[in-house]
């Protein structure tokens, strides 16, 4: 059977591969979709399998709303560059990836993997192999969070790379908004002093006494300088501690209870962080990709 424009066209609306990929499928077929597909499916899955220990530190974030505002979420989808992070198959399959978990009941990143992408009839990690098959890099679908609430849910991405969740009691979502672009520009550890770690206080404590001992100060004073440094750092480090990035001569607790709403939980996203960067010369990694590696 003779291989035509418009069986390259169907494979290729079918598969999302590239044209001389398709052409090459069905020729080796003798024109036989179906064995087509399927054989390029297992040559996506190989490549996928042989990329996966590679490191995926650059990528983007994704926000997901559901249609009656209950509940959002962020994904975080990685790759080896951010060429391939800025390509729309990418940015095409983070939205997807984002519109499956607000959609649906997902505990982890397992689960996510084997659900069924929403509006069509292949798995998240099927999906994904597809995406590695057609962009040549290793791609992560690497965590999510999402909040459901009865509250206010505001959300704020900063470019591709940083990404927050505000919930609130009370307020509006213009407030949580600025709350969240308040948090990713500040990076606080959590909400209130409260919820600071023990062990982060008593860190910064034998930090603050050696500073204090040096200084020779009595005793007594050494301990009201501690004390002092304490509490400067917990206002630095709680989000309701810190003075408002839109206006410095009001902390985010006073600006709160001006509008009679309290901070529930916040989430805040930053692209890669957390994984360690593999070092290469731009040469070994174009010699890579020469060598399909």
């Amino acid at each position: 059977m003779s291989v035509t424009a418009a069986m390259v066209k169907e494979l290729r609306e079918r598969t999302g591969s590239g044209m001389m990929e398709c052409k090459k499928a069905l020729v080796e077929t003798g024109g036989d979709l179906e064995v087509a597909i399927e054989n390029m499916r297992k040559s996506g899955m190989a490549k996928a399998d042989k990329k996966a220990g590679r490191i995926a530190a650059e990528g983007i974030l994704k926000i997901a709303t559901s249609g009656d505002g209950s509940t959002t979420s962020i994904v975080e989808i990685n790759s080896e560059t951010d060429f391939v992070s800025k390509g729309d198959d990418f940015i095409d399959f983070a939205a997807a990836v984002a519109n499956t978990v607000v959609n649906n009941d997902i505990a982890d990143v397992d689960t996510l993997n084997n659900t069924t992408v929403t509006g069509e009839s292949v798995t998240v990690d099927e999906k994904r192999r597809a995406l590695i098959a057609k962009v040549g890099e290793n791609i992560n679908v690497r965590r999510f969070q999402t909040i459901k609430t009865d509250g206010v849910v505001g959300s704020y991405l900063h470019g591709i790379r940083i990404g927050v969740l505000v919930e609130l009691e009370g307020g509006s979502v213009e407030l949580a908004k600025d709350i969240a672009m308040h948090v990713a520009a500040t990076n606080p550890l959590c909400v209130s002093e409260a919820e600071v770690p023990a062990a982060e206080i008593e860190k910064e404590k034998e930090i603050f006494k050696g500073q204090a001992a040096e200084s020779g100060k009595p005793p007594e004073i050494v301990e009201k300088m501690i004390v002092g440094k304490i509490k400067k750092f917990l206002k630095e480090v709680t989000l309701l501690g810190q003075p408002f990035v839109k206006d410095g001569d009001v902390t985010i607790e006073q600006l709160l209870k001006s509008n009679n709403a309290k901070v529930r939980s916040f989430v805040r996203f930053e692209v890669g962080e957390g994984i360690e960067k593999k070092e290469e010369d731009f040469a070994s990694e174009v010699m890579a990709q020469v060598r399909g590696d």
